[in-house]
């Protein structure tokens, strides 16, 4: 094999490694499925995402795990406890601790990091149809959100089912 001089091969040493450090950068892509209505869902997604819905509308409140106020993984919290379904507190706990999955089902949590820190800053539980529901933050109130936004695409880091 002929051997590169010196300044060529710096260049395409330096290249590769460029590569791959923006291949490093890019997401996971939220992949969804939605069920055909013939398939249904478990009684426990039916129960989660009944609780989400029934949320909507409900402020923002850091911390907040009540229909006083929900934070994003409060909201989880919430949604799961309806179903029997116990889950950590927190964003990244729950990122850390539940099953991932590689397509997003409707009662299925969808993480970002949102902070830029490589870890799960934001959690919502996705509704179906391309929507999540979710707390977006201070000032603001329980909603739905397309999944399919530029935002939410550059911030994934996966989804995780802990409902059967």
């Amino acid at each position: 094999m002929p051997t590169l001089p010196r300044p060529a091969a710096w260049r395409l040493t330096a290249t590769l490694a460029l590569l791959l450090l923006l291949a490093g950068c890019a997401g996971r892509e939220l992949a969804v499925h939605d069920p055909a209505p013939a398939e249904g869902l478990s009684i426990e997604r039916a129960l989660i995402l009944a609780a989400a819905q029934n949320a909507l509308g409900t402020p923002y409140r850091f911390g907040g795990n009540s229909p006083a106020g929900l934070d994003c993984s409060g909201l989880v919290e919430l949604a799961y406890r309806a179903a029997g379904i116990p889950v950590p507190r927190t964003a990244d706990d729950q990122f850390r601790a539940l099953p991932s999955v590689d397509r997003a089902r409707p009662g299925d949590l969808l993480f970002f990091d949102t902070a830029g820190r490589g870890k799960a800053s934001h959690v919502g539980i996705y509704r179906g149809d391309g929507q999540m529901i979710h707390a977006p933050g201070r000032g603001r109130r329980v909603e739905t959100a397309p999944v399919e936004i530029a935002y939410w695409q550059e911030r994934f880091l996966g989804a995780a089912a802990a409902a059967p």
